[in-house]
C-alpha cells in the first residue's frame, strides 16, 4: 500500500508541475478523451502536497502511524466480549460481535442488557480507545497543515467530490426539519407504548403484526412487477441477470449475512451476492443491490476513469431501485395491511437512520476535530460531547439518561484511518435519490432518459456539475434540500397513522 501511495503521489506532483500551456496540450491528446474530470481532479490534488520526500515519509509513517492505530481498534474490537445478563437472570459471555443483532431483538429488556453490559466492556477500553481517536485526527492535522489544508474538511468534501457550500446547505436543511424524521420514532415509541426511546431502541423491530415468510420466488416476482411498472429498462436488465444467474442468494450454513454487488470493468458484468432469509427486507435488499448493479451496467461503456464515482453518488441508484420497489409494492391493490405497515415502518427507519443518527456522527466528529486542533479530549470529554450532540439532533426522543455516551468507541467508523468523516455522504446519496424519485413520480417515464444521463455523468463531473448539467438542479440550495427532507414526510404520516389507530 505504501508503494502504491508513493506512486500516486509522484505522479500528482508531475502533474502539479506541469505548466498551464503544457497540461492544456496534455489534455487535449486523443487517447485522454474523457478522462479531463478524474486528472484535473488529480492535478487540483498537487496543490495540496508536500515535497516528494515528505509525501514519500508521510506514506511510510502512515503504517506504522495512522494505520496502526486503526489496526489496533481493529484487533481489539474484533477480541472484545461483554456479559450478557438474559431477563431470567442467567449469566452469558458473549462476543462484542453478537451485540448489535441482541439490540434488535423484540424484547425491550433483551436490548437494555445488551446496551448496558457492552458499554461496560467499553468503559474498561476506553482510555486506548481514546487515544487512538486522538491519534487519529491529531495526525489528520499535522498532514493538513503540512499540505497547506486550512480546514479539516477539505479533504473530505474533495475526496466526495463536492462542495463545503453543498455540505452545508444539505445539513442546514436537514437540522431545520429535524421534526419530520424525529416523528418517526415518537411513532416507535408510541407502538412500544413508551414516551421516548431509548438509543438500544433505534433498531429495535417495530412491534406490529409479524409479516409471513417470503419465498425467494416471490420476492423475486415483486421486485419484477415493481421495477417493470415504472422502469421497464431496469426490469428487463434485472430478468437478464437473473436468466445467467449473475444473483446469488442461497443461505446456507458456513455463509455470512448482508450483501453487496461487484462487477469488472474488463467484461462489463455485474454480480449480486447476499443471503436472501425469506424477509420483505431481504426483497428490498436485492432491489438495492440490483440498482448498484444497473448503474454499473449503464456507464459500462465509459473508460475507466470515468467509471469511477464518489461515494456521495455510489447509492443513488441503489435507494433509487429501492424506492421503486417500496412504491411499486405500496401501490399494490393487493398488499395486505401487515406489508404495508411494514413497509412503512422500513421507510420511517430510514429516515431516523440517514436524518437523525447521520446527522449526530457528522456534527460530533465535526466538534470533535474542531476541538482536536488545540487539544486531546479526555474520555470524560468525549462521553459529554456525544451525549450533547445526541441530544441536539435527537431532542426529546430519547429519554433524557438513555442517551449512548460511549458511540463514540463502539462506531467503527470513527477509526476507519483510509477515509475521513466516512458517514456523510450516505445522506447526501439519500436525499438525492429521495429528489431523484420525486422528480420521476412528478415526470413519469419521460424522465428515466435524464435519470441515466445523470448515472452516467457520476465519473465525470463534480456532483453539483453532474446534477446541474443533467437534471438542472442547484445542489448548493438549502431549498433544494429541505424539499428532499420534507418528501420522507408522506410515508412517516402514514405509518404515524397506523400506529395512531392500533392505540386508539
Amino acid at each position: 500500500f505504501s508503494t502504491l501511495t508513493k506512486f500516486h503521489n509522484e505522479l500528482i506532483r508531475a502533474f502539479g508541475t506541469a505548466s498551464p500551456a503544457d497540461w492544456k496540450t496534455f489534455l487535449s491528446t486523443p487517447a485522454l478523451q474523457d478522462a479531463t474530470h478524474s486528472l484535473e481532479r488529480m492535478r487540483a490534488e498537487a496543490t495540496h502536497r508536500m515535497s516528494g520526500a515528505e509525501e514519500s515519509l508521510a506514506a511510510d509513517l502512515g503504517i506504522n502511524g495512522i494505520g496502526a492505530w486503526g489496526r489496533l481498534y481493529d484487533n481489539l474490537t474484533g477480541k472484545m466480549h461483554f456479559e450478557m445478563i438474559w431477563p431470567d437472570g442467567r449469566k452469558e459471555r458473549l462476543p462484542m460481535a453478537q451485540r448489535r443483532a441482541l439490540m434488535a431483538n423484540t424484547d425491550r429488556e433483551v436490548r437494555a442488557s445488551a446496551f448496558r453490559e457492552g458499554n461496560r466492556t467499553w468503559e474498561t477500553h476506553s482510555e486506548t480507545l481514546a487515544a487512538a481517536l486522538n491519534a487519529i485526527a491529531g495526525t489528520r492535522h499535522t498532514l493538513y497543515e503540512g499540505r497547506g489544508q486550512k480546514n479539516f474538511l477539505d479533504q473530505p468534501y474533495f475526496d466526495s467530490a463536492v462542495s463545503a457550500t453543498t455540505v452545508e446547505a444539505m445539513f442546514s436543511a436537514i437540522l431545520a426539519n429535524l421534526e419530520i424524521p424525529r416523528e418517526a420514532l415518537r411513532a416507535k415509541a408510541k407502538l412500544q407504548k413508551t414516551d421516548a426511546i431509548g438509543f438500544y431502541d433505534l433498531e429495535a423491530p417495530s412491534p406490529l403484526d409479524p409479516v409471513p415468510p417470503l419465498a425467494w420466488g416471490d420476492a423475486v416476482g415483486l421486485v419484477d412487477h415493481a421495477f417493470a411498472s415504472g422502469y421497464p429498462d431496469l426490469a428487463e436488465y434485472y430478468r437478464d441477470i437473473l436468466q445467467k444467474r449473475w444473483i446469488e442468494s442461497e443461505k446456507r450454513p458456513d455463509k455470512g449475512s448482508g450483501a453487496y454487488c461487484t462487477g469488472s470493468m474488463v467484461t462489463g458484468e455485474q454480480r449480486v451476492y447476499m443471503t436472501y432469509a425469506d424477509t420483505m427486507h431481504d426483497a428490498n435488499t436485492l432491489a438495492h443491490e440490483v440498482g448498484h448493479a444497473w448503474h454499473s451496467h449503464v456507464i459500462k461503456e465509459l473508460r475507466p476513469f470515468s467509471q469511477e464515482y464518489p461515494m456521495t453518488l455510489a447509492e443513488t441508484a441503489s435507494t433509487f431501485a429501492e424506492k421503486l420497489f417500496m412504491h411499486g409494492m405500496l401501490q399494490d391493490p393487493n398488499l395486505s395491511t401487515v406489508q404495508q405497515a411494514f413497509l412503512l415502518d422500513q421507510e420511517c427507519g430510514n429516515a431516523s437512520s440517514y436524518l437523525l443518527n447521520i446527522a449526530m456522527r457528522y456534527e460530533f466528529e465535526k466538534a470533535f476535530y474542531t476541538l482536536r486542533k488545540d487539544k486531546e479530549l479526555s474520555v470524560t470529554e468525549l462521553k459529554a460531547l456525544m451525549v450533547s450532540t445526541q441530544r441536539k439532533i435527537y431532542g426529546d426522543t430519547i429519554t433524557e439518561g438513555d442517551e449512548d455516551p460511549w458511540f463514540w468507541a463502539s462506531k467503527l467508523h470513527f477509526f476507519i484511518t483510509e477515509v475521513s468523516f466516512y458517514n456523510f455522504p450516505y445522506t447526501f446519496g439519500y436525499l438525492l435519490s429521495q429528489a431523484l424519485f420525486a422528480e420521476f413520480k412528478a415526470s413519469g417515464p419521460e424522465f428515466l432518459p435524464r435519470y441515466e444521463a445523470f448515472l452516467r455523468a457520476t465519473g465525470i463531473a463534480s456532483c453539483e456539475d453532474a446534477v446541474r448539467d443533467t437534471l438542472g438542479w442547484d445542489l448548493t440550495s438549502e431549498a433544494f434540500w429541505s424539499k428532499a427532507v420534507r418528501a420522507v414526510e408522506g410515508p412517516i404520516n402514514a405509518f404515524s397513522e397506523i400506529v395512531n389507530q392500533r392505540n386508539s
